[in-house]
């Protein structure tokens, strides 16, 4: 899965938890699933310029799906 977005680096890494599962709150991925540093469920990018090298490794082009909430047009920056 790849995510976009303003402030969306620090928003998935916030969800995701610490690197090393014993140091991520409940509730993160980490932090519920992971059992230890090399095998910790998940992996997020740590910067946007990393986020698109990182995608090129993963998805072909064209395999990313376009989506907006159809709540965009009614909510208020």
């Amino acid at each position: 899965m790849a995510w976009e977005g303003a402030g969306v680096v620090a928003s998935a890494r916030k969800l995701i938890g610490a690197t090393n599962p014993l140091q991520a709150e409940p509730g993160t991925l980490r932090g519920d699933l992971a059992v230890q540093t090399g095998r910790n469920v998940i992996h997020g990018s740590d910067s946007p310029d990393n986020g698109k090298r990182e995608i090129a490794l993963w998805f072909k082009e064209g395999e990313l799906a376009q989506w907006e909430s159809v709540q965009s047009p009614w909510l208020i920056e």
